[in-house]
């Protein structure tokens, strides 16, 4: 069983005030532009998953540590896996905060990728 196949409900971190100033600049960006779309949505309302979370920090740590392409590859594998699940809350048909923040995932690794490949054609073009 891995990361994306757990039937089980996974914990969720709710962004309390006291834990939002330990969080990273990109997922309190995110929680200010939901507020901004929804003011009177409740911030203390947008619970993250462990797994959710999780794939945030392990991109976060890939790329800064510049892990090999296939690694992120496969982490973006997790996340599309983990986007398949709908998860919307009851009241509406829009995506929750989860859904929100492995779409910002994706889209970090997609753009890293990009990069990291436009990088390697051009030493190839230089040599």
């Amino acid at each position: 069983m891995t990361l994306t196949d757990n039937p089980m409900p996974q914990p969720n971190v709710h962004p309390y005030p006291e834990f939002i100033q330990l969080l990273d600049g990109d997922i309190v960006s995110l929680i200010g532009l939901t507020l901004v779309v929804d003011p009177l949505h409740d911030p203390m309302h947008f619970p993250i998953s462990q797994r959710s979370l999780l794939l945030y920090l392990m991109t976060q740590c890939q790329m800064k540590l510049h892990h090999p392409v296939t690694s992120l590859a496969t982490t973006l594998d997790y996340v599309k896996v983990a986007r398949r699940r709908p998860n919307y809350t009851e009241a509406s048909r829009r995506p929750t905060f989860e859904q929100l923040l492995l779409k910002l995932v994706e889209r970090k690794i997609r753009i890293y990728l990009c990069n990291e490949i436009e990088n390697m054609t051009s030493q190839f073009r230089i040599m």
